[in-house]
């Protein structure tokens, strides 16, 4: 087989992560792997595990986007793939025009995958146009039946995310040589409990709640101390320069510490007592929680979304209702009270989510066209 794969750009998150884990998967199976993007730092990955990059400004939402269509329209007939596998809005929209100019007989079959909750309008509508659309997670095959009525349920396939368990293995625990270095550079951290809330510094991710519990949890535990792993965007500065602000004015700069963007997000959520998922609205998988517990460190989240569907089958004990402080701290107390065991992750696996991908292919590419 060969298979296109389009998203806008090839820098970092979950659609480039997954499209970089399809098309090692696609090579490794003896397959051609093609992507269309603008580019990014992860094409030399790209290409040093086999697959070809062709780069194409399919990133902007702009009408000028719409100067792409014709040299699409080349890249798919020069390559003639077998699929093509849309991860993005403008590129489905592209594609869906790009695909029009092209004899019927001669189309590749259409694949799209629903990363997001995406807004409901016309816009978003052509992820669910396509031969079959994967959904990340149970909740995202519930939010496209229930908002996009013409996609027909047996087109939707759910496809969960996956992490490879050797990156991640239960009981993984950091080096001495970065312990101690994290010691040394966060000195605050040494006997502490530590409450980790991975994830970049936006008011989606729930820094405020945690600001709350931990000013309410040091009344009863002084060893209590929380650890914001993620970087700030230069355009979220403002919004990390009020949660200083209300830090400071809490009396809390001690027990807070925020580490900043890192690349051993690994080492930090081994390295925690408990990892917190807490974000303002549902995620359509929860990746961080499910690598949480696949090194053995507890979750307790909002029970809502992708990570409610991870905790159910995994931890169900850090499930717990959406915005409820009370039990929130609760939960968090027990956790300190009696450390919690997290029984080895048998979901949820890379080789399962590219199985399954890589099956849906070879079904698609089979049908007549």
């Amino acid at each position: 087989m060969k298979v296109m794969q389009l998203l806008p750009e090839l820098n970092s998150g979950g659609v480039e992560r997954g499209t970089l884990e399809i098309a090692r998967a696609l090579v490794a199976a003896g397959h051609e792997s093609l992507v269309i993007s603008n580019g990014g730092r992860l094409v030399a990955q790209l290409e040093a595990e086999g697959s070809t990059h062709l780069t194409l400004p399919i990133h902007k939402k702009a009408l000028s986007s719409l100067w792409q269509i014709r040299p699409l329209r080349r890249l798919i007939e020069q390559h003639q793939p077998d699929i093509v596998h849309v991860r993005s809005r403008v590129p489905a929209w592209l594609t869906h025009f790009a695909l029009k100019g092209i004899p019927a007989h001669k189309r590749p079959h259409l694949i799209s995958t629903v990363h997001g909750f995406y807004s409901i309008n016309r816009y978003s509508q052509i992820m669910t146009q396509a031969e079959k659309v994967i959904a990340v997670s149970d909740s995202v095959v519930k939010y496209i039946t229930d908002n996009y009525k013409n996609c027909l349920p047996q087109d939707i396939v759910r496809i969960y995310r996956g992490i490879d368990p050797q990156a991640f293995p239960h009981g993984y625990q950091p080096s001495a040589q970065w312990i101690n270095q994290s010691f040394k550079d966060f000195p605050e951290l040494e006997n502490k409990f530590l409450i980790c809330l991975p994830g970049r510094i936006t008011r989606l991710k729930g820094h405020e709640t945690l600001i709350n519990l931990i000013e309410k949890l040091l009344a009863k535990y002084p060893q209590a101390h929380a650890v914001v792993v993620g970087g700030a965007d230069p355009k979220k500065a403002t919004y990390l320069k009020e949660l200083e602000e209300t830090i400071q004015n809490k009396g809390l700069r001690e027990h807070i510490t925020f580490v900043g963007h890192r690349s051993d997000i690994r080492e930090w959520l081994a390295f925690s007592d408990v990892v917190l998922s807490l974000s303002n609205q549902a995620e359509t998988f929860g990746r961080t929680a499910l690598e949480a517990l696949s090194v053995g460190t507890p979750v307790i989240g909002w029970n809502r979304g992708g990570v409610a569907e991870i905790l159910s089958h995994l931890y169900p004990q850090g499930l717990i209702k959406v915005d409820d402080q009370e039990s929130l701290y609760k939960t968090v107390q027990t956790h300190i009270d009696s450390p919690q065991e997290v029984a080895p992750v048998t979901m949820f696996s890379l080789e399962d989510m590219c199985n399954q991908t890589l099956d849906l292919y070879q079904q698609v590419a089979q049908q007549a066209k």
